[in-house]
């Protein structure tokens, strides 16, 4: 028998029908084996030594002993794990695994595949070699690298920057990338101009002409600056003849784009289907394992020459001949830090132009479409200039329009851009030298300057490729990790900077400015290429990465806290602290301007829950403000009273704090707070009565006779029973949640928290809902399918697929279900208990142990 290993079970049940009955072919489930949790995994001290151990999860510890016994009694091991450095890096876990339980077969082999179909893999298995020791080493430096900064760099973070959660090699200059981003916008400052447009009119067909000259002299962007010298410009074209002066055509090309790359791909996706890159990754490994297309995880955007074949014979049952160039089309890739030499990703087949359902079709299409209009001949396009002048040579207007002749590629795909340039792609109708169009108005038009565009993932993905940052397969786990690690936050499809992140930002940025450079992060590539071609030993490069960075955090740890926040209060000075519009001292806190104070001056802080702005005369003046978060003209509003409450008597005031307004009763240690919540409008004293008094009683369960509690916590409003908890949407639902709602949130919150399934794949997966701002999802139900945003879930109606639901259809779902209001339904009755059925009676009554709850699956780690 010969064992032949990959990743996923349904690589292995493909390979094993194609193989026969002499092979058997099990999963690793990705790595078998990872770094152990403690700190000294690597250990620079012993020649940067690693520790490695068995995924500890009951699943994978049962496939590494089926891997083991079935390689016991095998007479070959095959080992056919993906084609890249973490491909190779999986199967030299599994040998060195085997080789330390002694179960290696005589003879081991490693083969490639780069699709998943039956002549790919039958031509793999005929030649085998052995596992690249090279792709491993760079594998294992790149891994030695980034725990090494990761696990050394985070508790420097945790001691000396409260609320920091981690740093990172790749995510940390991502993130750097989204910042600098964000300091751009701030700093940009918009300028008015406007544009002068004629709508004239030849033969009856309508076109634009702008102004480009205007009293002999050239108008650039902003040479008409003010409403009043637009509407003197205006007043002169609409009283000037205009003759066309010149009519020039050109002829132009447009060639195709090469087939996707991992980069590519999630760029595309992004613009033309909305995923972002985690879910396009995913739908791709579907598709990679179902036999559809080649491998994903590609920096290459060549085709292999029988693809190349079967492409253009598809293209010429397809289309005429005209559309077939006389020569294929050979790509090569410009990456920056290109991996080995894979394949573009392509379908596996040219005359199968429909693959799965749902979010995968279309990804599907996506890859189709592309690798076909790569083989095709360019479009022919004609661009016709008109330009018009007046009767004095001293206004000039200019008419453009684009028409394509003949569209090639694009019968079949055109690529799509974040920044779209000015459209030049109207019709023109036929015009001579001499013509006199006519003149129907005359347009001025104001605009302003725009600041760059924030990153969306496609921008920031190509931005990172750009500066060779990390790997394409990479970008997705490290755009997810600043997620989850709430550094940034996106809406509308684009990165915004938190305070946290920025704080973060600044940190590295003045203490380890040489680990978040883009030139330095993007030489550790360069030098782990050259590890994986062979021309260099990886410890050698960790060694020179270490001398460095180990007395670097040491220097930093041994700074005080305090020091550290007074460094950073200077490096981000001019933002924390902007220039006030009356002309006052940015840093002069406002408390103690009202009591008379001339010496208080505003400060960075640090405390347990992250940084804040407090004044200096503190504990004489307790004036705080969040990190990067002025009041009005930067002054934070003043206690407010608000009046007594009616039970007790006592004052209540509306503060301002470090983490938001917040009300007060009373003072020193008795004193009641609460915050303020976002979602609450025209706040006052019955508001502030009624967080004081939280929490609510709602009243008593019906089944244990023990009060239920709605409240206000950290993570939001939410309702407490017995121990027990249930969310609620809004601070509303505080206040008006009835006892049966209630009673029925909390015995689905339970049901949720009591099962043991894994977490179901989405369906599909659209943008956010327009009005909560979820992400809305298609997901498999327990009684059916159904859409969410997160907190609203919608049944999918019997007859719609959940595959064929639209954006639209989702949020009409969703808008519907919040109409409805919260589920009404009664209290669950206790169940009877059930009858014993006949059975033979056990040898002996004892009493059977309770079952060991499985453990959660782990995650599989992000590949290359």
């Amino acid at each position: 028998m010969q064992l032949v290993i990959v990743e996923s079970p349904a690589k292995a049940k493909t390979i094993e029908n194609y193989l026969g009955k002499d092979f058997k072919v099990l999963a690793s489930y990705g790595h078998v084996r990872d770094f152990p949790k403690k700190d000294d995994a690597v250990r620079p001290d012993e020649d940067f030594a690693m520790s490695w151990e068995v995924y500890q999860d009951k699943r994978n510890k049962d496939q590494v002993k089926a891997i083991v016994d079935a390689s016991k009694s095998a007479t070959r091991l095959i080992l056919a794990t993906d084609p890249d450095r973490e491909g190779e890096a999986i199967s030299w876990h599994v040998l060195e695994l085997l080789k330390k339980r002694k179960a290696v077969p005589d003879s081991v082999d490693r083969v490639t595949f780069n699709a998943i179909t039956k002549t790919a893999v039958t031509e793999a298995m005929g030649k085998p070699r052995q596992i690249d020791m090279d792709l491993v080493d760079a594998y294992l430096g790149r891994r030695a690298l980034d725990r090494l900064f990761g696990f050394t760099l985070s508790p420097v973070l945790w001691r000396k920057l409260p609320g920091a959660k981690s740093a990172g090699r790749v995510q940390s200059v991502a993130l750097r990338l989204i910042v600098e981003r964000e300091r751009e916008i701030e700093a940009f400052r918009s300028d008015e101009y406007w544009s002068i447009v004629a709508k004239l009119e030849q033969d009856g067909t309508a076109f634009d002409a702008r102004l480009v000259k205007y009293d002999g002299k050239k108008i650039e962007k902003l040479t008409i600056g003010n409403e009043g010298s637009a509407l003197e410009a205006k007043a002169k074209i609409e009283h000037a003849p205009f003759t066309i002066e010149q009519v020039e055509t050109k002829p132009q090309k447009r060639h195709p784009s090469p087939p996707f790359t991992t980069s590519t791909l999630q760029q595309e996706a992004s613009r033309k289907l909305g995923y972002n890159a985690s879910h396009t990754m995913r739908l791709a490994q579907k598709l990679y394992e179902a036999g559809d297309i080649t491998y994903m995880r590609t920096d290459g955007v060549q085709m292999d020459g029988s693809a190349i074949s079967a492409c253009r014979k598809a293209i010429s049952e397809r289309y005429d001949g005209h559309y077939l160039p006389e020569k294929p089309r050979h790509y090569a890739t410009k990456a920056k830090n290109a991996q080995e030499a894979h394949e573009a990703i392509r379908p596996t087949s040219f005359t199968k132009s429909k693959a799965s359902s749902g979010d995968e079709a279309k990804l599907y299409d996506l890859i189709f479409k592309r690798a076909m209009a790569s083989q095709m001949q360019s479009a022919s396009l004609e661009r016709t200039t008109v330009t018009l002048r007046d009767p004095a040579g001293l206004h000039e207007l200019r008419a453009t329009g684009q028409v394509v002749k003949f569209p090639g590629f694009l019968a079949v795909y055109e690529e799509s851009f974040d920044d779209k340039a000015d459209d030049d792609s109207g019709l023109l109708p036929v015009m001579s030298k001499g013509d006199r169009p006519a003149k129907k108005s005359v347009e001025a038009n104001q605009h302003f300057t725009q600041p760059p565009p924030r990153f969306s993932e496609a921008s920031l993905v190509k931005r990172l490729e750009e500066l060779g940052i990390g790997r394409p397969s990479t970008y997705a786990s490290t755009i997810q990790t600043i997620r989850d690690r709430d550094y940034v936050r996106v809406e509308k499809n684009r990165f915004f900077a938190e305070e946290s992140g920025r704080l973060l930002t600044a940190f590295l940025e003045r203490f380890f400015e040489q680990y978040v450079a883009y030139d330095f992060t993007a030489s550790m590539e360069d030098e782990l290429d050259v590890v994986s071609d062979g021309k260099a030993a990886y410890k050698d490069l960790l060694a020179k990465f270490w001398k460095d960075f180990k007395p670097k955090t040491d220097e930093v740890m041994e700074q005080q806290p305090s020091d550290v926040t007074k460094v950073l209060d200077e490096y981000l000075s001019d933002y924390l602290f902007p220039e006030r519009e009356d002309g006052k001292d940015p840093r002069f806190c406002p408390m103690c301007d009202k009591e008379g104070r001339a010496d208080g001056r505003l400060a960075l802080r640090g405390g347990k829950f992250g940084a804040f702005i407090a004044c200096a005369n503190y504990p004489e003046c307790k004036f705080t403000r969040r990190f990067a978060q002025p009041g009005a003209d930067g002054e934070e509003a003043a206690d407010e009273p608000l009046g007594k409450h009616p039970e007790t008597g006592l004052e209540i005031e509306r503060k301002s704090g470090r983490f938001g307004p917040y009300v007060q009763m009373g003072e020193g240690k008795e004193a009641k707070r609460a915050s303020i919540p976002k979602d609450l409008d025209d706040f006052d004293l019955e508001w502030a009565v009624k967080l004081i008094d939280l929490p609510r009683i709602v009243g008593k369960h019906p089944e244990t006779d023990k009060d239920i509690e709605a409240a206000i916590g950290r993570y939001g409003p939410y309702l407490r029973h017995d121990g027990k908890y249930a969310k609620l949407t809004s601070t509303m639902d505080v206040f008006e949640t009835g006892m049966n709602t209630a009673v029925t949130l909390l015995a689905e919150a339970a049901n949720r928290k009591g099962g043991t399934r894994a977490k179901a794949e989405p369906i599909k997966t659209f943008k956010e809902h327009p009005t909560s701002g979820g992400e809305m999802k298609v997901l498999p139900g327990r009684y059916g399918p159904y859409v969410t945003d997160g907190t609203n879930n919608a049944t999918i109606p019997r007859g719609m697929k959940p595959e064929d639901v639209t954006e639209q259809q989702a949020i009409e779902l969703i808008d519907a279900r919040i109409a409805k209001g919260p589920p009404k339904k009664k209290a669950k009755k206790k169940a009877a208990p059930k009858k014993k059925a006949a059975a033979k009676k056990p040898a002996a009554k004892k009493k059977a142990p309770a079952k060991k709850k499985a453990p959660a699956k782990k995650k599989a780690p992000a590949k290359e």
